[in-house]
C-alpha cells in the first residue's frame, strides 16, 4: 500500500488543494490548507508530491485508508 503524507509531515510550503467534495480550491499556502483541513474536522493528504505544485486533499484519512484496503483484497 502506498505510503501518504498528512498533515504536517507534507514538506512543500504552497500546494494544489482539493476539497472534500473534490471542488478545486486553487494554490494554497500549506499553513492556509492546513487551518482549512482542520476546520472541517478533517486531515489534509498529500495526493501527488511529484507534481510542479504537489496536489493535496481533504478527507477523513481513516476512512480513506480503509477503502484502499478494502479495494486490494
Amino acid at each position: 500500500m502506498q505510503k501518504y503524507r498528512i498533515n504536517k509531515q507534507i514538506r512543500a510550503s504552497k500546494i494544489r488543494l482539493i476539497d472534500g467534495e473534490g471542488k478545486h480550491l486553487g494554490e494554497t499556502d500549506l499553513d492556509e490548507a492546513l487551518k482549512i483541513a482542520e476546520e472541517a474536522d478533517l486531515d489534509l493528504v498529500e495526493m501527488d508530491p511529484n507534481a510542479k505544485l504537489p496536489v493535496c486533499k481533504i478527507l477523513d484519512y481513516g476512512k480513506f485508508q480503509y477503502r484502499q484496503t478494502k479495494e486490494q483484497k
